[in-house]
């Protein structure tokens, strides 16, 4: 029962701020936008685990997978799914999101140096043909800003599914996962930082009513207490089944975007949404 509830928890929460992350877009960049949310949900978690007194000594060996994890987990993904929202419906972005959790099992098997079963094969095939259909019409009518959203997509669910595993593979008895992600967090800032100096971005801030709320709703629901959840979830089960809570985000997602996006259905992409999650539901079947 403990796990049901993590798992519609992260659910809801990640399911419903693909929309929020549309009212981050305009004139602060992404990358100081996902410094913004990471910087204060990382403080925020950081003086959690003060008032409850935990411990805040983590090994080198550890920082180190934190930093991969800071950097897989909460910059690089977030960053290209801020860009990817510059020219997509986020409920399609869920979507292409949500092969995270196929995507999880195969990188597992290539470090594991073994075959993927038939039936993960087949669930992968499923999800790829899903967002093919999903895209048809945009990529026959040859728009190319489809094109490079996709591309950001894709790659901010690579990241999710490395960060996935280097999280699994954090092992330090007697650490709270609290301040583990708050460390993460931490590095996760530094990086977007550096990212925004690199890029000649300057560290503005729109003061905007939806701006605000939904950074605050981004960063106290969306990253404190999903991502809590979520690891929480790595600690019951393996990190090929935690992933498996992305295939649900679409549902909420596209519901969301139907609403507010005023996203609009086509045969082709309902078929496309309705294949990407019988493939994602027969890899978790085979994961279980």
């Amino acid at each position: 029962m403990v796990s049901v509830f993590l798992y519609a928890t992260v659910v809801l929460i990640w399911g419903s701020t693909w929309l929020a992350v549309k009212y981050q877009i305009g004139p602060v960049s992404p990358e100081v936008s996902v410094a913004y949310r990471m910087g204060s949900a990382a403080l925020m978690l950081f003086f959690l685990g003060f008032i409850r007194q935990l411990p805040f000594k983590y090994g080198l060996h550890v920082h180190f997978m934190m930093m991969l994890q800071g950097a897989l987990l909460f910059s690089l993904n977030f960053f290209l799914f801020y860009l990817a929202a510059e020219s997509l419906i986020t409920g399609l972005i869920a979507v292409i999101f949500s092969t995270a959790s196929a995507l999880t099992i195969v990188l597992s098997c290539l470090f594991a140096r073994r075959l993927p079963s038939i039936q993960l094969a087949l669930g992968a095939m499923l999800g790829i043909l899903g967002v093919g259909f999903i895209f048809s019409g945009e990529i026959f009518a040859s728009k190319t800003t489809v094109g490079p959203g996709l591309l950001y997509s894709i790659g901010g669910t690579l990241c999710f599914s490395l960060g996935t595993i280097v999280s699994a593979k954090i092992k330090n008895p007697g650490q709270s996962t609290l301040v583990n992600i708050a460390w993460a967090m931490s590095y996760g800032t530094g990086l977007l930082c550096i990212l925004a100096l690199v890029r000649g971005n300057v560290f503005n801030f729109d003061f905007s009513k939806a701006y605000i709320i939904s950074l605050a709703y981004l960063s106290v629901l969306g990253s404190v207490i999903a991502f809590t959840a979520y690891f929480a979830l790595l600690k019951r089960i393996r990190a090929e089944q935690a992933a498996y809570a992305t295939v649900l985000f679409p549902v909420v997602a596209l519901t969301l975007s139907t609403l507010f996006e005023n996203y609009q259905w086509t045969a082709a992409a309902g078929f496309g949404v309705v294949i990407t999650l019988l493939g994602n539901f027969l890899i978790n079947w085979r994961s279980t």
